[in-house]
């Protein structure tokens, strides 16, 4: 007769945590090395890293970002969240990186110039997003000249979220205005012929024949903004969740039709308000339904991961004979 025992899965305590971070920070070699020239980047993009005072009467790249993020109708305020994302991801692959060999590495010292360079040519045409790469690049470099290739491949995600922090700004209208009229279409016709509230679409526009209420799909209804939330949150989860690449890719590109999805139902919410309170019920509640775009989002994501769900691993079963 056999005596089955399955392992209970370990759960790290803060405490545990906290320890397993510090054996990690004194493996790093070369602390002195890394520390030195991050001040030293950070005082440089603090004081020449931006260019155009037309626009925020600033020389840091950091402040300008800063602006960016938190403009009014900013279409880039997940960029305040994306360096807290980066620290809990690298937080979570703790132990991986402290088993990790580490040496220097003299080709991290190209990225680091190649930082250098995109941020002097972006100084130069006034292009702090530019600048914004360039420090990116010359961030991970270091790291690579530090501790080594091995550090880059495994911190390569979560470190390729910083690429959302560069603001977009004006150049998302290629792909806002496009995805304007997609929603209005969408949620007009929609209205039209299976709510039948008689609509009529111009453009983003869509008012009712009765002239009850017009709404505009603006930028920031276009899902432009939720999408900018949602490729990083999916990129993050597929990473986490999945070990296939093709889960993950396919996880982030279906994060553009759940943009849009979420974004249709909200207009379609404030059209049937709208025709039956009024323009300004319809207004007011838009304005509150921002949520709706992301309750559509989170359950598509569940969704897809249950269908994606890659098996178990099974239980380590120890046989003791008796």
């Amino acid at each position: 007769m056999e005596n089955v025992e399955k392992r209970e899965p370990e759960e790290s305590s803060a405490a545990d945590i906290f320890k397993e971070i510090s054996v990690l920070l004194k493996r790093l070699p070369h602390k002195s090395v890394f520390l030195v020239g991050a001040i030293a980047m950070a005082f440089l993009f603090h004081l020449f890293g931006n260019a155009t005072f037309g626009y925020v009467d600033t020389s840091s790249a950091f402040e300008w970002a800063y602006n960016a993020y938190n403009a009014k109708y900013s279409e880039d305020g997940h960029g305040n969240l994306i360096p807290f994302a980066v620290v809990i991801l690298l937080i979570w692959k703790r132990k991986e990186l402290a088993s990790l060999e580490f040496k220097a590495w003299w080709p991290g010292l190209s990225l680091l110039a190649l930082g250098l360079v995109l941020h002097i040519v972006g100084y130069i045409a006034q292009q702090t997003r530019i600048s914004l790469l360039g420090m990116f690049f010359g961030f991970y470099g270091l790291m690579g000249f530090c501790w080594g290739l091995a550090w880059l491949r495994a911190t390569f995600f979560p470190y390729i979220l910083f690429l959302f922090c560069v603001p977009i700004g004006s150049l998302a209208q290629p792909i806002t205005f496009p995805l304007r009229v997609l929603v209005s279409t969408l949620a007009a016709g929609f209205s039209d012929t299976i709510l039948q509230i008689d609509v009529v679409r111009q453009g983003t526009l869509i008012m009712d024949v009765n002239e009850k209420f017009t709404y505009d799909v603006a930028a920031a209804c276009s899902g432009i903004r939720s999408l900018m939330t949602l490729v990083p949150l999916t990129l993050a989860f597929g990473f986490i969740a999945y070990q296939a690449w093709w889960k993950r890719i396919l996880l982030i590109l279906l994060s553009v039709p759940l943009a849009v999805a979420g974004n249709t139902l909200r207009i379609v919410l404030v059209i049937i308000i709208g025709d039956e309170f009024g323009q300004d019920a319809g207004a007011y509640w838009e304005q509150k339904l921002g949520f709706v775009t992301f309750l559509v989002a989170i359950f598509g994501i569940f969704a897809l991961d249950y269908w994606f769900k890659e098996p178990e691993t099974s239980a380590e079963i120890k046989g003791d004979p008796q």
